[in-house]
């Protein structure tokens, strides 16, 4: 939600009118937001128009709260014994002074209110927020509270807590340190998605991280109950139902990053799971080039923000990165003169200057009623999460036709399904043909590690393996990574997008029409210069940014 929505004061106008930065520097700021996401106050730093002490004091005057200069402060120990090191190192918080009931604490992010109220309910003390410069205030909790405990630490002092009750285990201290930890290290690792996982004798704790699962020490499975119990009061869940699977949501502040949290628990027959999707707002860069596209397809995508009207799809199964995608496209196509309407199941990151619509079907806020209700709010283009029946796609055919550019997603494996897809949703071919502009498929595949990235040459074995793909490769050198503590040993670090973007030309239109095969469609657009996910994979396995086994576990079915 944007900050005037809020009714609170632009940071980069408070700045201004403090006499720290001009309005030129705003708008330069506000533009490398635009490219590549995070928050104003870090690009008015980075781009060295003012300090990270001027931004604090700047986002407490927003707050409404006061700020404070660690340097010139010193905690008391009655204070420090009323946080405990885990809580402290994961909130990015440190406690100053305690006075009759009142716990005075330095906190980098004010806007994140869940942080002081979780305080307030760990320690029953009244808590008064100061905002302090973030760097500093991590070295502080360092200082005064030493280097951050183990999971294992954690999972130790919560093995002894025995009771029947989930909430008032769901308030002990050793159980919320225990959850601080595991989802602190959970950001410190870079996951995607914690999962939870109860068995009649075992809880499983594991992290996605890119694209992979990783177990880790694991609690004991008495402690699952007071675990679930705890994130379904942080995500105002209720406790005493673990037969019906529930769905929420916790914003958290952690070493002093926006985190956002979406829970979904679910009954099995060993225990009451749950999921927990990670969305680090801080760490995701809308920026086209930063998803590791190729320059060619990110000129392509470049153009198709820019479509006065038309449907873009992008396909491609769940956890692709068709929505980040999708956000990066839009953030570029984002300016003053155009309006920008998205309709999500959910709402995943917050985009200033863009109205966003969170679907709510279990009220009736459906796909089809929210998108015939934006066609009356004027917008120039349209963001659709995902085109699952015929009463929606007909309405993004509807908003095509009116002059509208809509994106949406669909779930298929490649672009040429795409158009089978629609048909089978109940569009006449000569809607498709009317509407459709581009269809983008995309994959993501784990890059090779920089720290440990070794290299080889294809042998005579492997390329008789390949089959088709072996002329690319044959003299090659290849790239792999030997493993090393900065990838967990895996080689592999971080991840990059494939795709096959299809124009959808006149030959095209004309194939659709005639209802040809996928088959047929597919061998036209590449006649047309289109390059296929597989042959995306293997330009990137050349270039040394990923391996053969990843591209071909991606793209096998193709």
């Amino acid at each position: 939600m944007s900050e005037l929505a809020t009714g609170r004061r632009l940071l980069g106008q408070i700045l201004k009118a403090r006499g720290v930065v001009r309005e030129g520097q705003i708008q330069e700021a506000l533009g490398e937001q635009r490219k590549h996401g995070g928050l104003i106050g870090q690009h008015l730093v980075a781009l060295k128009h003012c300090t990270a002490g001027d931004v604090a004091a700047a986002l407490a005057e927003q707050a409404g709260l006061g700020s404070v200069d660690l340097a010139k402060v010193r905690p008391t120990s009655e204070a420090l014994a009323k946080v405990d090191a885990s809580t402290a190192h994961a909130y990015c918080v440190l406690p100053l002074e305690l006075s009759a009931g009142r716990l005075k604490v330095a906190i980098a992010d004010p806007l994140n209110t869940a942080v002081l109220e979780d305080l307030a309910f760990q320690t029953g003390l009244k808590i008064e927020g100061a905002v302090a410069d973030q760097d500093t205030l991590k070295q502080k909790v360092k200082e005064f509270y030493g280097e951050e405990g183990s999971i294992a630490d954690a999972i130790a002092a919560a093995a002894s807590l025995t009771g029947s009750d989930p909430e008032k285990a769901a308030q002990s201290a050793p159980v919320v340190r225990l959850l601080n930890s595991i989802l602190h290290r959970a950001i410190a690792d870079r996951a995607s998605d914690v999962h939870f996982e109860v068995f009649p004798k075992e809880l499983r704790v594991r992290y996605r991280v890119d694209g992979a699962l990783y177990e880790i020490e694991a609690p004991p499975v008495h402690l699952a109950m007071p675990l679930l119990a705890r994130i379904k009061v942080m995500s105002d869940l209720d406790i005493a139902e673990t037969k019906m699977p529930q769905d929420g949501r916790i914003s958290l502040s952690i070493d002093g990053r926006p985190v956002d949290l979406r829970v979904a628990t679910l009954p099995g027959i060993g225990g009451e799971g749950c999921v927990l999707r990670v969305l680090d707002r801080s760490s995701v860069s809308l920026d086209l080039t930063a998803l590791g596209m190729g320059l060619e397809d990110i000129e392509v995508l470049s153009e198709l923000t820019q479509l006065p009207h038309g449907i873009v799809l992008v396909t491609g199964p769940t956890g692709s990165g068709k929505t980040t995608t999708l956000y990066a496209m839009l953030n570029q196509a984002n300016d003053a003169a155009i309006k920008i309407i998205t309709v999500e199941d959910p709402v995943e990151y917050d985009i200033d200057g863009i109205v966003q619509v969170p679907i709510n079907e279990e009220i009736g806020v459906t796909y089809p009623k929210v998108l015939r209700t934006v066609l009356r709010q004027d917008p120039d283009k349209i963001l659709v999460g995902e085109v699952r029946d015929r009463e929606t796609a007909q309405v993004a055919v509807e908003a095509s036709l009116t002059g509208h550019t809509v994106f949406a997603t669909v779930h298929t494996n490649d672009a040429p399904s795409a158009i089978t897809r629609l048909v089978d949703l109940g569009l006449e071919p000569f809607l498709i043909t009317a509407t459709l502009e581009a269809i983008v498929a995309q994959r993501l595949v784990r890059r090779v590690c920089n720290a440990c990235k070794t290299s080889y040459q294809v042998d005579d074995d492997l390329l008789r393996e390949l089959g088709p793909d072996a002329a690319a490769l044959r003299g090659a050198t290849l790239w792999y990574g030997k493993g090393c503590e900065q990838c967990f040993h895996t080689g592999y670090r971080g991840r990059t997008a494939l795709c096959e973007i299809m124009r959808v030309n006149a030959p095209i239109r004309r194939a659709i029409l005639e209802n040809a095969s996928t088959a047929d469609v597919r061998e036209l657009a590449r006649q047309n210069g289109m390059r296929t996910l597989r042959e995306s994979g293997m330009r990137a396995v050349l270039e040394g940014v990923t391996t053969l086994e990843e591209v071909r576990r991606e793209t096998m079915t193709l």
